[in-house]
């Protein structure tokens, strides 16, 4: 059965995402839109609408065409946005990549998106310079300059000529992140102009937007929820984004004082900071009005000690909840709405901490027993499968990993099981699918897998996630079988993994096992793994 918002539906704009979220550039042009919460450098709307422009005229210069894809490796700066916006308007496709990932993981991406050129700064460029010459690029972009590279200024140059792509909102690419989905090595997500602009006009009626409204970016522009929640929505509000490099929790803190923001999106590592740290005490946070938690689950208890810490008088505090969303779906599905936007027949509800809250407009719910493959009885949990104008197109090159995540019906089958309230707040209780969440990033056993299996003394592996019992934090822990006459030990694993993956993918805990069980179809049996960790 089919389970329908209990918000009505919202009007979903037939525009391109420049279009659509740039529109607040001709309404207030000398308003910020992006600052550089270290540095200081403005952009403001009017300029980045410019610069926007400017990007797509001289990469079409550069011979880019509609649906050809260009990546980008780079951390969070003013010019993400600007780097994004230009691609898209060019009606090319930007494919991001995690700023922490090796040039193995890098190349992969490179090759599988077919990129024709990546654009990244001058710190990253040993590890794409590596990367290029195992995907052979047209071109590597340096923002900040480098010599024998273009840089910013070359894509923002003035001689080139202005370019109109006809963009089909519906049906042409705008973004190409990288997922592993419910299970498997990572696949490109194939996200419309529609997905995107879809996805920012549905969450906005369960916002209280202020006329001052101020972001800060910490999370990584190149993971969807930076993506699209911070960068895409702050900027098609007209507010002012924020952005910061990396997390480091006195630039984070300082950053919320010094701008005043009052909106923060983060992942629950943050959270624990913001509940624990002593130097939290130590800044004036009274603008911030919300704090909502996505990418990974948030402990109620938690949620309700930042609270009580950032209240600033009885009735007077920060409003910390949670959201739901995946790659697959642009990413938002479910969020919990600001005090006073509560869907029609929920005024003055409390949405549970521990809850994702509710369905998103446009978007349909079901919860189904993994079992039985049936509709799960009324209050009952099932995995929850979704539908609406967010889902993605499919993965990349790879019909059958589409078919297995989104059916003939338009249903996404995320691998996550939940269940819903009489309100309709539905809160995530498990998951059937593989994949292990580290620090809100997805880790996928299989590709960790495939290069423990990489190793000459390594027979066979198998990965699974073991929660740690301080923090709640699922840990990538590997059941290694020893080749034959080989004396491997736990160090030199972790020292292995440690060179070919980025931080978040590696190994933390390694046991040693005579066979890895699987079933009779060779499919790892990781509940017996998980029963004896």
């Amino acid at each position: 059965m089919a389970l329908a918002s209990p918000y009505p539906d919202v009007e979903i704009p037939n525009l391109s995402v420049p279009e659509f979220v740039l529109a607040a550039g001709k309404e207030k042009p000398d308003t910020p839109a992006l600052i550089d919460g270290l540095k200081g450098d403005t952009i403001t709307h009017g300029q980045l609408a410019a610069y926007v422009e400017r990007v797509a005229a001289n990469l079409h210069a550069r011979g880019l065409r509609k649906g050809d894809t260009v990546a980008v490796f780079c951390p969070n700066t003013p010019w993400y946005p600007v780097v994004f916006h230009g691609i898209a308007a060019a009606g090319c496709v930007m494919s991001p990549i995690n700023s922490l990932y090796t040039p193995d993981e890098i190349a992969f991406q490179l090759k599988d998106s077919g990129a024709k050129i990546l654009i990244t700064i001058s710190l990253f460029m040993d590890r794409a310079s590596a990367a290029a010459e195992k995907s052979p690029l047209d071109e590597i972009v340096v923002l900040d300059g480098m010599e024998g590279h273009a840089n910013l200024f070359d894509l923002l140059g003035a001689d080139a000529p202005s370019v109109q792509v006809d963009i089909d909102p519906a049906e042409d690419l705008v973004t190409l992140p990288y997922s592993s989905g419910t299970t498997g090595l990572p696949k490109g997500v194939m996200l419309t102009h529609r997905n995107l602009v879809a996805n920012v006009a549905q969450t906005r009626a369960l916002i209280d937007l202020q006329e001052d409204e101020k972001i800060i970016a910490v999370l990584p522009f190149f993971h969807i929820y930076g993506l699209t929640v911070l960068m895409n929505q702050g900027l098609q509000w007209g507010a002012t984004v924020v952005t910061l490099p990396r997390f480091d929790l006195e630039d984070f803190l300082r950053t919320i004082q010094d701008y005043k923001i009052t909106r923060a999106f983060v992942a629950p590592p943050i959270l624990v900071a913001f509940a624990k740290h002593p130097l939290v005490g130590s800044y004036d946070l009274s603008s911030l009005r919300s704090i909502l938690s996505g990418a990974a689950p948030l402990d109620e208890q938690l949620a309700l000690a930042v609270e009580q810490r950032l209240r600033k008088g009885a009735d007077d505090g920060v409003t910390v909840a949670q959201g739901y969303g995946m790659t697959e779906l642009s990413p938002v599905s479910h969020t919990t709405p600001d005090p006073g936007h509560e869907p029609p027949g929920a005024e003055g509800y409390e949405v549970p901490k521990g809850s994702v809250g509710y369905a998103i407009p446009n978007t349909e719910c079901r919860l189904i027993d993994p079992a039985t493959g049936e509709d799960a009885a009324e209050g009952e949990r099932g995995e929850l499968w979704i539908r609406g104008p967010q889902v993605m197109k499919g993965y990349l090159n790879n019909e059958q990993a589409t078919n297995e995540t989104v059916d003939s019906d338009g249903w996404l089958h995320t691998g996550d099981v939940a269940i819903v309230d009489d309100h309709g707040v539905y809160t995530v209780v498990d998951r059937v699918k593989e994949l292990i969440k580290y620090k809100g990033y997805q880790v996928a056993p299989a590709e960790l897998e495939a290069v423990l299996l990489g190793h000459p003394e390594i027979a066979d592996a198998a990965v699974i996630g073991v929660p740690e019992k301080e923090s709640g934090e699922e840990l990538p822990k590997a059941f290694v079988v020893r080749a034959p006459g080989s004396e491997l030990t736990e160090d030199a694993v972790k020292a292995y993994m440690a060179e070919k993956v980025a931080p978040h993918k590696k190994i933390r805990l390694v046991e040693f096992i005579d066979t890895v069980p699987k079933s009779a179809a060779g499919k790892i049996l990781r509940k017996d793994l998980k029963a004896r960790a």
